[in-house]
């Protein structure tokens, strides 16, 4: 229960003190402190009828109390004290201050990695232990990226806010940027990764409810993690195009066809909504043979148009080639400055595979290979190889 309440609670209740003290390790000491204090309470005086009010009176009661008792500290902060030590926390506020924290997290003066590690550790309240597992670095090396992100918002002043409207629109690109960041960290394995950011997703949704973008960013990534349990079979990478569709959750998928309709109704499509209407497609047809993929190119047409880049290119080529056929996609593959992106190589393999052109794709496949360290992705390329070369 109480690592429940933990997960679910953690960041409203550092959001709000940073906002009554004005400093982020003041507010995430308290809240430890705070949580610490219900595993010994709890279990003896039952849980509060609020959790989530108790921790966050308790932690503000540990933090006037800290600060107190530092008489250094104590002049800076006195005032903040005085104001809000009886403050009410209302549900209204504790969103606004979720919604600040996330802007704070995620601002443009901080590296992306050390945005992506406070957004975990301070609204996601994963362990510094955690973060550090995930991203395969040692826990000391996370532990120092998140002293230095904290201290760089504190030196830079940067502001507890949410961005005014005219700064909203990059900003929040940013926040979403981050999110999906973690997702993709995730899909690649970590499932506790992915999972975390659908929450935050969520989150998001809950605080910006009327934002395209957020609703976009929450379907792709409810449609991409419905496929989950078909992507891997016996150690192998499973392609879409042979994925066993009674194995993918059909919550998921309706959830996020449903997000993809309302941004629909809403009228201002953005890179995250047309990346989620293509998955939204795929989830449409019952088999393979029966995807749209002219309603997939199409979409692709507009996310060239809306965001270019080589990778959605390459993407582009793909449905190309189910509509034209492999030597339309080949051509526009050829074209692409991508040889260090394993999934360039591994698509090319399998253009030329469709031509006949075994020798080339063998090449291709063992390229690919190369580039990936997945071993799913790299035991699906071997035996790929083999068939064509053999």
């Amino acid at each position: 229960m109480i690592e429940r309440v933990f997960r679910e609670e953690d960041g409203r209740a550092v959001a709000v003190l940073v906002r009554v003290f004005g400093d982020v390790d003041v507010a995430e000491e308290a809240v430890q402190e705070a949580f610490a204090e219900a595993v010994r309470r709890w279990p003896v005086e039952g849980v509060p009828a609020s959790p989530a009010g108790w921790i966050i009176t308790t932690a503000r009661n540990k933090a006037i109390d800290r600060l107190r008792r530092e008489a250094a500290r104590a002049g800076k902060y006195a005032q903040a004290v005085l104001l809000n030590a009886a403050e009410p926390v209302e549900a209204p506020v504790v969103e606004d201050d979720r919604l600040r924290l996330i802007f704070t997290c995620c601002h443009p003066a901080l590296r992306m990695e050390a945005r992506v590690a406070l957004t975990l550790r301070l609204l996601g309240g994963l362990s510094t232990a955690e973060i550090a597992r995930a991203f395969m670095v040692p826990e000391k090396t996370m532990a120092q990226r998140l002293v230095r992100a904290k201290a760089k918002i504190r030196e830079a002043g940067i502001p507890f806010r949410v961005p005014e409207e005219g700064e909203l629109p990059g900003r929040l690109s940013g926040v979403l940027a981050v999110v999906y960041l973690v997702f993709n960290q995730g899909y690649g394995g970590r499932e506790e990764l992915a999972a975390e950011a659908v929450r935050l997703g969520r989150v998001l949704r809950e605080l910006m409810p009327d934002e395209p973008e957020v609703l976009g960013l929450l379907a792709l990534m409810l449609l991409v993690e419905s496929r989950r349990g078909a992507r891997r079979r016996d150690g192998e990478l499973v392609l879409l195009s042979e994925q066993d569709r009674g194995l993918w959750d059909r919550g998921l998928v309706e959830e996020g066809q449903e997000l993809v309709r309302r941004c629909l109704r809403i009228g201002r499509p953005g890179p995250y909504q047309i990346q989620a209407a293509i998955n939204a497609v795929h989830g449409d047809a019952a088999r393979a043979e029966d995807t749209r993929w002219d309603q997939v190119l199409q979409l692709y047409d507009q996310l060239m148009v809306v965001a270019p880049s080589p990778v959605v290119a390459l993407n582009r080529a793909v449905a190309v080639g189910e509509v034209e056929g492999a030597g339309a996609a080949l051509e526009l593959v050829e074209r692409l400055e991508l040889g260090r992106y394993y999934l360039f190589h591994a698509v090319r393999a399998d253009l030329l595979r469709r031509l006949g052109r075994g020798g080339e794709a063998a090449e291709a496949y063992g390229e690919a290979m190369r580039r990936t360290e997945d071993e799913a992705e790299r035991a699906f390329l071997r035996r790929r190889r083999a068939a064509v070369a053999g």
